[in-house]
């Protein structure tokens, strides 16, 4: 099946919002305890796009069926070269390739902007359909955190994976200016 994905706009959140709600209340994807609204998720979607970071989402039927997005995976400047990955579908299409489309458009676009490594922080070492996902995608298991999550009356893992992207570490990344919507943003989320 192919997964028309386009990228996500602000009159998208109510979806996404119900979508992360699903996820939080009902899952592990996410260690939030309490769901954000859609006050706090426009703001959290405005803050990826105003960093230029890719947010894209996934339509069946005319319907957002899942939504991903890459934010930096850490604040400090010498990681600026590499993002987080953040995937979910809605419960109703689960294991239908919603996912892994999203992912794939998602890698896609963090190469073009120059991204060199993309990280995955997955919500609990039985995630074994996310787990997958990623491995089928590329990512490589780069370890486990273990026990540092409490939710759901037990203690949650949270397994690592990484991709290289382009040259990796091959070559020295190059600098751009974020404003020319070339190379990785300049971005300082502090």
């Amino acid at each position: 099946m192919t997964v028309p994905i386009r990228p996500a706009v602000p009159a998208d959140i109510p979806l996404i919002t119900r979508i992360y709600r699903h996820a939080v209340e009902h899952g592990t994807a996410s260690f939030e305890l309490e769901s954000p609204d859609e006050a706090e998720m426009t703001r959290r979607m405005q803050a990826i796009l105003d960093g230029k970071f890719p947010y894209f989402v996934a339509e069946i039927d005319g319907a957002i069926a899942g939504y991903a997005y890459a934010s930096l995976y850490r604040t400090r400047p010498a990681y600026r070269f590499t993002v987080e990955n953040s995937v979910y579908v809605a419960p109703h299409i689960h294991r239908r390739g919603v996912g892994k489309a999203l992912l794939m458009k998602l890698i896609d676009a963090c190469v073009a902007l120059g991204f060199r490594q993309m990280i995955a922080v997955i919500g609990d070492s039985n995630q074994a359909a996310s787990i997958g996902v990623h491995k089928a995608c590329g990512f490589t298991d780069a370890g486990n955190l273990r026990a540092i999550g409490w939710k759901f009356g037990r203690w949650l893992d949270t397994p690592l994976m990484q991709l290289t992207l382009g040259p990796g570490a091959a070559a020295p990344p190059q600098e751009r200016d974020a404003s020319s919507g070339d190379g990785p943003p300049n971005a300082n989320l502090h």
